[in-house]
């Protein structure tokens, strides 16, 4: 394989890995939850817990901490973050889809540019903490 191949499997991995690692997060916190909840007053919420979305951030939170800590030292610059943020992206739309409204695209583009935006943040953080060689 060339070097150029190389290259592209070092980052296709990484990505392809962390992107459906966050996808079965996604399913695993909040994808087998779809019924909303009727209060007596008629109003409706959910279909998610308050308890679930804070289960998957704080796994998600783990997992961009691990990959960019431990992927910083294989050359992983925006891998991490990409990938969290493309497999949320594509869970939030396959499990959104059936809105018949359409309006869940607004929804899954807020999913895309607040994963993006968080994750970034995070491994900017992790990474200029863990750039001193002593810890």
């Amino acid at each position: 394989m060339d070097t150029r191949r190389q290259g592209l499997a070092r980052q296709l991995v990484p990505f392809l890995a962390v992107a459906g690692v966050s996808a079965a997060l996604w399913a695993g916190w909040l994808g087998w939850d779809q019924e909303r909840d009727v209060h007596p007053d008629g109003s409706t919420t959910g279909p998610y817990e308050a308890w679930q979305v804070v289960g998957l951030g704080v796994c998600l939170l783990a997992l961009v901490w691990w990959g960019t800590r431990y992927g910083t030292r294989r050359g992983w610059r925006a891998e991490i973050a990409l990938g969290v943020s493309a497999g949320l992206t594509g869970a939030a739309f396959l499990d959104w889809s059936d809105d018949a409204s359409g309006l869940f695209m607004v929804g899954v583009v807020m999913v895309a540019a607040g994963s993006l935006a968080a994750t970034t943040l995070v491994s900017v953080i992790v990474r200029s903490h863990f750039s001193d060689p002593s810890c």
